[in-house]
């Protein structure tokens, strides 16, 4: 039950749905877009572990978060794309109620709550993009592919244009 203890909560951080009184989501809810978003992940990712998911059964084999098998990737991606799931979700419900009503001086204007969720929306989405664009690139330094621990840390490059424009420019690979 570890996986379901740790990246429950670690979503229910990113979704701000913190007060235990009044939880907006249930364990098993949260768990279960856990669940879906980690198979929509194995599409596109391949991970240090070979995961078996089981949505109807609420089952992940190995547990990412067991020492023996711990993938921080794993856990941090997949409650990312959870999160990104779960406010796409809540955009499109409340997506119904922004409305704005004017009649003389008195007006309400309930578009904001849709502008908010949206902003949220795209920052969760773009750092979960970002953080798969560095995992998929193996978490290397940028540029590192080009200019590897074997090339020269410093190279020439002589430009002649042929329109009287020379020059000579030096890059620095580090």
């Amino acid at each position: 039950m570890a996986w379901q203890d740790q990246m429950t909560v670690i979503l229910r951080s990113l979704i701000n749905d913190l007060d235990d009184s009044n939880y907006t989501y249930t364990d098993d809810r949260l768990q279960t877009m856990l669940l879906v978003a980690a198979r929509l992940m194995l599409i596109n990712v391949d991970f240090a572990n070979v995961y078996t998911i089981d949505v109807t059964a609420n089952g992940l084999t190995p547990d990412p978060t067991d020492p023996n098998y711990q993938d921080d990737a794993f856990v941090v991606l997949t409650c990312l794309r959870a999160a990104c799931i779960i406010l796409g979700n809540e955009i499109k419900a409340e997506s119904g109620n922004a409305i704005s009503i004017k009649d003389g001086p008195s007006a309400i204007d309930l578009r904001g709550v849709t502008v908010t969720l949206t902003t949220l929306y795209k920052d969760l989405s773009s750092r979960y993009e970002e953080l798969l664009l560095e995992y998929r690139a193996g978490n290397s330094v940028a540029g590192e592919a080009i200019l590897g621990p074997y090339s020269p840390g410093g190279f020439m490059i002589h430009r002649n244009a042929g329109d009287g424009r020379e020059g000579s420019f030096f890059f620095s690979g580090y």
